[in-house]
């Protein structure tokens, strides 16, 4: 039974950081406020994004880390893609590894349950059958029945106030009604430890569902082979397994151990319960029982280790990370990163929803990439085979690369510069190992090929541009000039030969052609640095192929047949000229015509005239927001037909600076804002993206875009902020500061930098990294003359915009 004075405990360390409630009856107030209640990390609520479609998960990991250790609700369906979500009421477990937001789904590896009992080994209903493993936390559940008081309906569900979930950065707690058991988490790098409250007299045990993971069809199992577990002792679980899901064969290790030696482990294979002695069982559908006669009287730790590599890797990865029995200190230790790292950018507001959604934000920006290599520096590579890392070198896996080139990228350029070297040297480390080519969306050794083009090539030419080193650039160089030149790749061989990718001939065509287009500018880049001149020159040229979908009758970007044909009937609505073929990319005709990020100026000139271009742009947010049935559902967070909730979209607001309208892209990027983001479960305007949706909002509320991360510019935007320090290399600073700001006064007046005028709107990183001060000076009414002269709009294809206008 917890005891009065453990559970004022639990309270009042929770208090401490001013915790992400949904909420337990509160005696915070008895806690000792201490040092760190002034802390930033106090201000993100580690819910945000966990209802609606935003798909990310509250459990405990380190900045980056491999272990991603949580609670799992639901492992299928589309809004399940993290394994949880907030409307869903019951708690299945806590597995290991868990995705922030992603649009497909994998992982929830080694899926631990405690419970009292009898052994069940079906999770059951997620909305509660009262049968099986599936558990109500603190009696709330979803579904049609009647709904305690705190419930208030929601896009996806219920969101209730009385859950008695409690978590922060580092930190997990969970009270599991049907089980009677009490719940926390925190975690190291690669480990993470578990304390258990049993609350009855009794027996009791853990489950450990190694057959759990996401599938795509709630009837069917998750798709395991290969897999081994075995009883070590009577404290130690360990195994191994092969998941054929998103990332179709990875491998995954893990170590457990309990604090308290168990009575009888028993093993299943395929729900039958080995006979007595058995200590190894292989399969594909194992579970493992760890028998206790009662465990009320004091909690039970558990201590799980996971690698890539193998189980000796796991083993070491706790041994070294967890040597002790200490569930509070592993949480000091988790809880003092999260703040050294949130640190890194302080900000002032007089709003505390602002201040709540910007730290929200940016802790959801570390939550990928994440750590694939173990303590000893072996790490399992695209290649299947196991790698050594060089001293003092990390191997990263979980790259979003189709969404987080955008902002996120850009933004650990700013704040996370001592990081950018291992996160791009892990790119050209997999270009060389994966036998798939460049990256494009590799999750834990295995190239998932989700999303379209190879943008991690703008993430390497993105670091090169800006000067980073100790980065191998040349070693990828072959592997990325082939993909351009040589692949049969989705599309490339007609791209090559035509200029285009005929809509009749390949899916997506339309999309397809606009990002390698893009590819093809961050190419030509990379090429010149590397002294590739004429590779360079070829590669530019191309990169205006984007002109060859572009019609300038009706002044859209559209399909075209293979005999040069436009392609009928059209729809700039649709998905497709036919139903046989999709032409975009989750996107439409309004959203593709304006994915041109590098050579703003040519295209304008396509529409007639800057005037006829900025009108277009406003239309795009002005028409109505029908879209067809057969719109997915990524295509979401909608501004007339600006689809803000899907990454493509999201350097169209400042668009207008290369207009000279910069006042429209201020007052657009403010509402988006301020609109399109709370500090709520369904907070996000669409899936989080591994970081690319926060990273949209840290970027923006400082004022600063990448609309062409390559050419190492940041667009002005319309600063959020009254003041935010942004710690830089070398211990330099960047001081971002607002005058007048606030509801209602998203214009800008004028800027400074370093206390002199500054009338252009955009600075380069170069300045920025410099250190200094950026001050803004805000207004109701827009000033119409800032940016608008053609030498102060921001640089496209390498050329100045009065060189072009």
């Amino acid at each position: 039974m917890v005891t009065r004075r453990r559970f004022l405990q639990g309270m009042a360390a929770l208090s401490v950081l001013g915790s992400s409630v949904r909420t337990l009856p509160s005696f915070a107030a008895a806690g000792k406020k201490t040092a760190l209640a002034d802390a930033v990390s106090r201000h993100v609520d580690v819910f945000v994004g966990t209802g609606g479609h935003g798909h990310t998960y509250p459990g405990p990991s380190m900045p980056f880390g491999m272990m991603q250790l949580g609670p799992d609700t639901n492992n299928s369906q589309w809004d399940g893609s993290s394994g949880y979500h907030q409307g869903d009421g019951s708690i299945m477990g806590f597995s290991h590894t868990h995705l922030s937001g992603t649009g497909a789904a994998d992982m929830l590896d080694v899926l631990v349950v405690p419970a009292m009992g009898p052994v069940l080994l079906q999770p059951g209903d997620r909305d509660y059958d009262g049968v099986n493993y599936t558990s109500r936390y603190d009696g709330v559940h979803a579904g049609n029945g009647p709904k305690p008081k705190g419930y208030r309906t929601g896009i996806k569900g219920y969101r209730s106030h009385y859950t008695g979930e409690q978590a922060r950065p580092g930190y997990y707690r969970v009270q599991l009604t049907d089980s009677h058991v009490l719940a926390e988490l925190t975690t190291t790098e690669r480990a993470g430890i578990h304390r258990y409250t049993f609350q009855q007299p009794g027996e009791a045990h853990l489950l450990v569902d190694f057959a759990h993971g996401f599938h795509d069809d709630p009837k069917t199992p998750a798709k395991v082979t290969d897999a081994e577990l075995k009883l070590v002792g009577n404290d130690t679980v360990v195994g191994s397994r092969v998941v054929h899901q998103w990332a179709n064969g990875r491998h995954i290790y893990f170590a457990m151990k309990v604090s308290r030696p168990f009575k009888r482990g028993v093993l299943y294979a395929n729900d039958t319960a080995l006979a007595d002695g058995n200590t190894q069982a292989s399969g594909t559908n194992l579970k493992a029982a760890l028998h206790y006669d009662t465990l009320n009287d004091a909690p039970l730790l558990v201590k799980v280790g996971i690698s890539g590599v193998d189980i000796e890797g796991a083993l070491r990865n706790l041994s070294t990370e967890i040597p002790a029995w200490d569930f509070d200190g592993v949480q000091a230790a988790a809880e003092a990163a999260w703040e050294k790292e949130l640190s890194r950018i302080r900000v002032q507001s007089s709003d505390d929803a602002v201040m709540r959604t910007f730290y929200s934000s940016l802790y959801h920006t570390m939550l990928a990439p994440t750590l694939f290599s173990d303590v000893d520096g072996r790490y399992r590579g695209m290649d299947m085979k196991v790698h050594q890392l060089p001293k003092g070198q990390h191997n990263y896996s979980t790259y979003s690369l189709w969404d987080t080139y955008r902002a996120e990228h850009p933004l650990f350029t700013l704040y996370q510069s001592e990081r950018v070297p291992d996160l791009v040297n892990g790119l050209v480390r997999m270009a060389q190992e994966s036998p798939a080519g460049p990256p494009v969306w590799p999750l834990q050794g295995i190239e998932t090929v989700c999303m379209i083009g190879y943008h991690s090539a703008v993430v390497i030419a993105e670091a090169q541009a800006k000067g980073f080193t100790g980065i191998d650039y040349a070693a990828a160089w072959p592997v990325f000039r082939k993909r351009a030149m040589e692949d049969d790749y989705f599309g490339l061989p007609e791209y090559r030969k035509r200029g285009y990718i005929p809509s009749d001939v390949e899916g997506e065509a339309v999309s397809k052609t606009l990002e390698y287009s893009y590819d093809d500018w961050v190419m030509s880049h990379y090429a010149e640095k590397l002294g590739h001149h004429e590779d360079a020159v070829a590669l530019k040229t191309r990169s205006q192929n984007y002109r060859n979908v572009f019609d300038k009758a009706t002044n859209f970007a559209r399909p075209r047949g293979s005999d040069g044909q436009w392609l009928e009937p059209f729809d700039p609505r649709g998905m497709g000229h036919s139903k046989k073929w999709r032409d975009f990319t989750e996107s439409n005709a309004w959203q593709a015509t304006f994915l041109n990020q590098h050579d703003v100026y040519t295209f304008m000139k396509m529409f007639g005239s800057v005037d006829v271009f900025e009108k277009k742009l406003d239309e795009l947010f002005t028409t109505d927001s029908e879209l067809p049935s057969d719109a997915p559902p990524d295509i979401a967070g909608m501004v007339g037909q600006f689809a803000f909730g899907n990454e493509p979209a999201h350097h169209m607001p400042y668009l207008y600076a290369y207009s000279g309208a910069h006042h429209k892209t201020q007052a657009r990027v403010r509402m988006l804002l301020e609109t399109m983001y709370l500090p709520e479960p369904d907070g996000l305007p669409g899936n989080e993206d591994c970081g690319q949706m926060s990273a949209w909002y840290v970027m923006s509320a400082l004022g600063l875009y990448a609309v062409d991360p390559v050419s190492t510019h940041y667009v002005f935007g319309s600063p959020l902020l009254d003041r935010a320090e942004v710690q830089l290399a070398g211990g330099k600073k960047l001081v971002v500061q607002t005058q007048g700001n606030g509801k209602g006064r998203p214009y800008i007046q004028s800027v400074s930098w370093n206390g002199k005028p500054w009338t252009k709107s955009w600075i380069s990183h170069e300045e920025l990294t410099a250190g200094g001060t950026l001050l803004f000076v805000m207004g109701d009414k827009p000033n119409t003359s800032f940016g608008k002269a053609p030498t102060d709009r921001p640089p496209s294809f390498g050329k100045s915009a009065s060189e072009q206008v």
